[in-house]
């Protein structure tokens, strides 16, 4: 802690402004993520578009902790809690799970319908903060009020984009592109519960992803042998090689967004962070309308998209933007120590981490790079092979999203980096 800054206060403040900026970049990749898998409209199943995506969030999630901090920061954290091995393959199996659905929720509803209503983890987020890790514990009857109105006012939001979808998507398929979009949204808000253990017990965000991704990719694989068997699934993959490129890139792009998610649950609580972060809504909202054309914009489902997004922002924001106090905060050192005692982790480690202090100062190895070059290797290999999307796209505002979706992330990582050296 005093590496950092003698008044816990405002280090504490600095960790919320840095906690904040991460889920406001969250939002805009998770977002940008989802729009390469309009190519399940080019006929591929969704258990295929979401196996490739996999692969490229598997090379992701291990070639960016290699290049930021080195596999050695990851081992150092591994040994203080191995325990968290555990945690972390079971939310990553739980994400290959809801991300499949989303698949089946963007062929059946669109992006625009569909990313709102998986959003819906934000409420299991805001009720697992507050049983299991002391969210909100300590906290003013005003932070209380704009948490809980803000959850009523998704709860609207979610409901007008449902009802959209019963005029946008195809006849019969709207109620199934429902339910798959917010079960996905229940799994999701269940996977944040091994996050918030992870963080609360000190592990960087950035470990943490790296056995995270074992489940998701040893899970995945299960999900396309059981659904489709391994003969239709390399035949797929083969005649799929023209697409196998942009399904990767936006696995990886994913795994960006996803990580500034993990920072802004580590420094804001998953009460706040995640619903920040599903701000992504109206990033999935701009890439359906404005690049992909997705609605219809002379009928009523423009309208009821538009408002049961902003009414979700609304309530994200109010969330989200609820300043946790000092009460609050002394309420998740006491759930952190709590984990450290539990598991037997040492208690002044967990407390240094609790606020994003450095144990060791980043160093990489040829492992590291090694791991980098395999991962550049690959995309640069499926990119040779990568064809145009048989898609209706507007390239100017592919262009305008992509420059501000960059400089969110350069505003963002270098609070990180400057903040806790992406602890």
């Amino acid at each position: 802690m005093s590496a950092f800054s003698p008044d816990l206060a405002s280090r504490r403040r600095a960790l919320r402004t840095a906690g904040l900026l991460s889920g406001i970049a969250a939002g805009a990749w998770l977002g940008a993520a989802e729009a390469p898998a309009k190519l399940v409209s080019t006929g591929l199943g969704p258990v295929t578009v979401s196996l490739v995506m996999v692969c490229g969030v598997f090379l992701a999630r291990w070639s960016l902790p290699a290049l930021l901090q080195g596999t050695s920061a990851v081992g150092a954290d591994i040994r203080r809690a191995p325990h968290l091995v555990i945690w972390a393959i079971l939310a990553g199996s739980l994400w290959s799970i809801a991300n499949t659905l989303t698949v089946y929720a963007i062929r059946d509803v669109g992006l625009s319908i569909a990313f709102p209503l998986w959003n819906s983890n934000s409420l299991l987020g805001i009720l697992w903060g507050a049983l299991f890790f002391g969210e909100l514990r300590g906290a003013t009857g005003g932070q209380r009020a704009r948490v809980i109105g803000g959850a009523i006012t998704l709860c609207a939001g979610a409901t007008l984009l449902a009802l959209a979808s019963t005029h946008e998507a195809a006849q019969g398929s709207a109620a199934r592109g429902v339910i798959a979009a917010l079960g996905a949204g229940v799994l999701w808000g269940t996977m944040y519960i091994p996050y918030r253990k992870a963080y609360l017990t000190g592990m960087s965000p950035l470990a943490f992803v790296s056995f995270f991704t074992v489940g998701e990719l040893g899970c995945m694989g299960i999900i396309a042998l059981t659904i489709n068997g391994a003969s239709a699934t390399a035949t797929e993959l083969a005649a799929a090689r023209g697409v196998i490129f942009w399904l990767m890139l936006g696995g990886f792009i994913w795994v960006i967004g996803d990580l500034f998610q993990q920072y802004a649950a580590k420094y804001v609580g998953i009460s706040r962070g995640i619903p920040l972060s599903n701000t992504n809504q109206l990033w999935g909202l701009l890439w359906g309308t404005l690049v992909f054309g997705e609605l219809r914009r002379d009928g009523i489902s423009l309208p009821l998209v538009v408002a049961g997004s902003l009414i979700m922002a609304i309530g994200a924001a109010a969330v989200a933007l609820a300043a946790t106090g000092d009460k609050e905060h002394d309420r998740w050192r006491d759930a952190a120590e709590l984990e450290a005692r539990r598991y037997g982790v040492d208690l002044e480690w967990v407390r240094a981490r609790l606020v994003g202090a450095a144990s060791t100062p980043p160093r990489r190895t040829w492992i590291d790079w090694t791991l980098v070059a395999i991962s550049t290797a690959v995309f640069v290999f499926v990119a040779r092979l990568a064809e145009a999307p048989a898609l209706a796209m507007d390239l100017r505002w592919v262009v305008i999203l992509c420059i501000v979706t960059v400089a969110l992330l350069a505003a963002a990582g270098t609070v990180l980096w400057r903040t806790t050296r992406f602890n």
